[in-house]
C-alpha cells in the first residue's frame, strides 16, 4: 500500500503538548499557535478504522485551507499558514463546546431518524411527507455537543443556551456565521456542478472575538451531491451520486458494521483503501477545480517535521 500517515509523534520547537484526535493531531506551540496535522486516518461511526487512506490528509488540509481563504471576508479564521501539504498552523483559541451542523437536504443520519418516525431534530419540527435527499424549504441548523471522546450528541439551541454551553448572544452570532458560510459554500459548489448538502463548522474565541477554526467544506465534514441528475434521481427514488465520506459509511453498513458493540470492522484491503483515496482526490478536483498534485510520500513524518520546524523557526 502507498504510504499513509496514521500516527504522529513530533517534538516541534516550543511545543507544550499534543492532542491526538480521531483524524487530526494538534500540537500546542507555546500556548499561542496550533500545528494541526491532517493524518491519513479515517473514522466512521466515531470509530477510527484500522487502515489509513493515502493522500487523504493532504486532500482535507488543502481543501480546508482554500475554503478558509475563500470565506475570510465572512468571519475571521484561525489559519496563519500551511507550511506542509498536510499541515495548517493557526492561532490557538478557546473552542466552543458545540459543532454547528447545517443541513440543506434530508439525508444521512437525519434521514435515518426521519425514516424511523422522528419529526423533531434538535428542536426543529420537520415537515411530513418528505423523501430521502429532498431539499429543505430553508437550511436547518442541527447542532451537536462536542464530545472529547465517543459520540457527539444532538442538542437544541434552547438547551445549549439554557445549560450555559454558549451564551445567547454568542450562539445567535454562530448561527449567522453558519448560515453565511453555508451560502458561500453552496455558491462555490454550484459553480463546480455540485450541491453542498450539509456540513459542520467549529468556532472558538480569542480576545473576545469569534473565530472559525478547524476544517471547512471537506469530504470529512461535508456532503456533496452532483447537481446533474439530482432531480431525476430524486423523482425515481434512486440514490444520489455523491462525493462525501457517506460512501464509506454505506460500505461499512453493508458489511455489518455501524460502530456497535461486538461488531467487527470489515477487512480494508489495499484495493479498497486506494479506491477510497481515489474518491477523495476526485472530490478535491471537483470542488477546488484544480488538478490534485500528489506530494512526495517517501518519508511523510520527516517531511512534515522539517517543514513545520523551518516555519516555526522563521517566526522567531
Amino acid at each position: 500500500m502507498k504510504n499513509a500517515l496514521v500516527k504522529t509523534d513530533f517534538n516541534f520547537p516550543n511545543q507544550k503538548g499534543v492532542y491526538h484526535g480521531k483524524v487530526r493531531d494538534v500540537y500546542n506551540i507555546d500556548d499561542e499557535l496550533l500545528v494541526m496535522v491532517a493524518s491519513d486516518r479515517i473514522s466512521a461511526f466515531d470509530v477510527i478504522l484500522p487502515e489509513g487512506i493515502p493522500y487523504k490528509g493532504q486532500v482535507l488540509n488543502q481543501i480546508a485551507s482554500k475554503f478558509l481563504d475563500a470565506t475570510a471576508d465572512i468571519v475571521p479564521n484561525w489559519k496563519v499558514a500551511t507550511p506542509d501539504p498536510m499541515v495548517t498552523v493557526g492561532v490557538r483559541c478557546e473552542p466552543f463546546k458545540v459543532e454547528m451542523v447545517i443541513r440543506g437536504y434530508l439525508t444521512g443520519s437525519a434521514w435515518r431518524a426521519y425514516k424511523a418516525g422522528e419529526r423533531t431534530l434538535c428542536g426543529i419540527e420537520l415537515p411530513e411527507g418528505m423523501i430521502e435527499n429532498q431539499k429543505f424549504p430553508t437550511p436547518i441548523i442541527t447542532p451537536t455537543t462536542k464530545a472529547d471522546a465517543g459520540h457527539d450528541e444532538n442538542i437544541s439551541k434552547e438547551e445549549i443556551i439554557a445549560q450555559g454551553i454558549v451564551s445567547k448572544e454568542d450562539y445567535e452570532q454562530l448561527e449567522k456565521y453558519t448560515q453565511a458560510l453555508f451560502r458561500r459554500g453552496t455558491e462555490i459548489a454550484a459553480e463546480k456542478g455540485l450541491i453542498l448538502v450539509d456540513t459542520k463548522y467549529e468556532f472558538g474565541k480569542k480576545d473576545g472575538k469569534i473565530i472559525l477554526i478547524d476544517e471547512i467544506h471537506t469530504p470529512d465534514s461535508s456532503r456533496y451531491f452532483y447537481a446533474e441528475g439530482y432531480e431525476e434521481r430524486l423523482a425515481r427514488g434512486e440514490e444520489q451520486r455523491q462525493l462525501s465520506k457517506e460512501f464509506v459509511r454505506q460500505w461499512l453498513i453493508q458489511n455489518g458494521f455501524q460502530g456497535k458493540e461486538g461488531q467487527q470492522v470489515p477487512e480494508m484491503t489495499e484495493a479498497y483503501c486506494n479506491s477510497v483515496a481515489d474518491r477523495y482526490i476526485e472530490l478535491y478536483e471537483h470542488i477546488v477545480g484544480e488538478k490534485f498534485v500528489k506530494a512526495d510520500t517517501g518519508n511523510l513524518a520527516a517531511r512534515i517535521e522539517k517543514n513545520v520546524t523551518d516555519f516555526l523557526n522563521s517566526r522567531k
